[in-house]
């Protein structure tokens, strides 16, 4: 999915064990979907978090947060429970709405194996690891603005600076009707590790 994309429609069930509509959670105002691989893992508990902590700045815009990944309801319980969060984690285990918005690592790596077959061994030893890594990591961390008619405004993806998914986001729900645009919001500085 890219910008001006629109959206199917689609249900999955939130940690709660209950079922939700994206067209219904879209009739209270723009949804921010945000993928994520791994419910508990440290980068998407990051990532999560940092969606909670802006909580009123996402409510002063009318803008609902949902998150999304390929873990059973149970798993998406435990984290939202030891989190607390504040908006729904949709189970998507199946992979189906992951892959309709093109997040889904798996659905490459079948193309990948494909390929790979035709370029002898080498290239499909490359393959297995790809594939460990879509079993690993099963969505690519990516996050999706969706306006009430279905239509994609904003994507955002990165793997590993997990607070700008929520940062970019924001910046561009709140500028998005000025005439020049604003500035973009200051990037992350990288911190070298010792």
């Amino acid at each position: 999915m890219i910008t001006g994309d629109r959206v199917p429609d689609f249900t999955l069930y939130d940690h709660t064990g209950r079922a939700r509509t994206l067209s219904v959670l879209l009739a209270d105002g723009p949804v921010v979907l945000f993928f994520f691989p791994i419910a508990s893992s440290p980068i998407c508990t990051v990532q999560a978090c940092h969606f909670r902590d802006l909580s009123n700045e996402f409510a002063a815009l009318g803008v609902q947060r949902v998150g999304i990944s390929t873990d059973t309801v149970d798993k998406q319980a435990h984290f939202a429970q030891q989190r607390a969060f504040d908006y729904p984690l949709l189970s998507d285990v199946g992979g189906a709405v992951s892959e309709q918005f093109g997040v889904r690592r798996g659905a490459l790596i079948k193309l990948g194996g494909k390929m790979a077959g035709r370029r002898g061994d080498r290239h499909g030893r490359h393959t297995r690891r790809r594939g460990l890594l879509a079993r690993l990591l099963p969505v690519k961390r990516s996050t999706f603005v969706i306006d009430v008619d279905r239509t994609v405004l904003k994507v955002v993806s990165n793997e590993l600076r997990a607070s700008v998914h929520a940062d970019q986001v924001l910046w561009f729900l709140q500028n998005r009707n000025l005439p020049s645009g604003g500035s973009p919001p200051p990037r992350e500085k990288h911190r070298k590790h010792t």
